[in-house]
């Protein structure tokens, strides 16, 4: 067992064989990949799905039936995201909980999907929502998508190491800040 301190928050490797390096980091990299979505409903209508990772936040939206593909739209802007059906009001018109980089954001149409991914501005920043003030991830589910965020950071920084089993006791460092920050690219 490895135990680091940082502050307040000890980072556990608990592991039943010894750490080892590995070729496998894309596969350690997929094992701290987001488990499941997180929804966001309007009373009982569930109006998009979303995970994040380091990198970017993902957008999921279940495209209504019978619509030509070439009828949808989505613009994304730094602080603003709409998308729609040509022709119509939005489906939604909203600020973003957290600018993104236009340059590297993009949508696409995966068989009854609209797929939208926001590059995060601030990469490492652990979002609550992508939508501004709407959705918020309660505090117990914000604070496992920071550990988990920390882990990919870790896993990235450390591409040799398993950290798919490692686990935090008591409050977890921002990914940004950690350690002297994430290393620029």
């Amino acid at each position: 067992m490895l135990k680091t301190l940082a502050g307040n928050c000890w980072l556990l490797l608990l592991s039943s064989r010894p750490l080892k390096a590995t070729k496998h980091s894309e596969k350690m990299s997929e094992k701290l990949a987001p488990e499941k979505r997180h929804s966001f409903c309007h009373g009982s209508q569930k109006v998009f799905e979303w995970d994040q990772t380091l990198e970017e936040v993902n957008v999921y939206i279940t495209l209504p039936p019978n619509v030509p593909s070439k009828l949808f739209y989505c613009k994304i802007q730094s602080k603003h995201v709409e998308v729609g059906i040509k022709g119509n009001p939005p489906y939604l018109n909203h600020d973003l909980s957290c600018p993104v980089k236009t340059d590297s954001s993009f949508w696409t149409l995966e068989d009854d999907t609209m797929h939208i991914t926001l590059q995060k501005r601030e990469k490492g920043q652990t979002w609550s929502s992508p939508i501004g003030g709407q959705g918020q991830l309660d505090p117990y589910a914000a604070d496992l998508e920071q550990k988990r965020l920390m882990l990919q950071r870790f896993q990235e920084e450390n591409p040799g190491f398993d950290f798919s089993q490692a686990q935090f006791s008591g409050g977890c460092p921002d990914p940004r800040t950690f350690m002297g920050g994430i290393k620029s690219d």
